[in-house]
C-alpha cells in the first residue's frame, strides 16, 4: 500500500529530482510532487513523495529533522485535507446567528 509523506521546509532551489534521490537512498518512490504557487510558479517549500508504506516509515525515520541544502527538513505521513480546498474567504453564512442587542455579547456584567 502507497503511504504520502509531506516533506516541508525545503529549500526553494530543491527540485523533484533531487527529492527523489534522497528519499530513494530508503526505498521505492513512487512519485515526488514539488508544491508551487498558482500565480506565480515560485516553490512554496514543501511537497509530498509517494512511497511503499514500509520504505515511507523509514524514510521518515530517517529525514526528519535531515540538514538538506542548509535546511532542516520537516518529514511526516501526510494527512488528509479537511475541507473543499481554497482559502480566504470568512465563511459566515449556515447556522442561527444570535442578535447581540448592540452589546457585543458581552453578557450583563457589562451593561448597566
Amino acid at each position: 500500500m502507497l503511504k504520502t509523506i509531506y516533506v516541508g521546509n525545503l529549500p526553494f532551489k530543491a527540485t523533484e529530482t533531487e527529492i527523489q534521490d534522497l528519499f530513494a537512498q530508503h526505498g521505492k518512490v513512487q512519485s515526488v510532487k514539488l508544491i508551487t504557487d498558482r500565480e506565480t510558479g515560485k516553490p512554496r517549500g514543501f511537497g509530498f513523495v509517494e512511497m511503499d508504506s514500509r520504505d515511507a516509515e523509514t524514510a521518515v525515520a530517517a529525514l526528519n529533522g535531515y540538514d538538506f541544502g542548509g535546511r532542516t527538513l520537516r518529514v511526516n505521513e501526510a494527512k488528509e485535507r479537511e475541507g473543499g480546498g481554497g482559502g480566504g474567504g470568512r465563511g459566515e453564512g449556515g447556522g442561527e446567528r444570535r442578535d447581540r442587542g448592540g452589546r457585543g455579547d458581552r453578557g450583563p456584567r457589562y451593561g448597566r
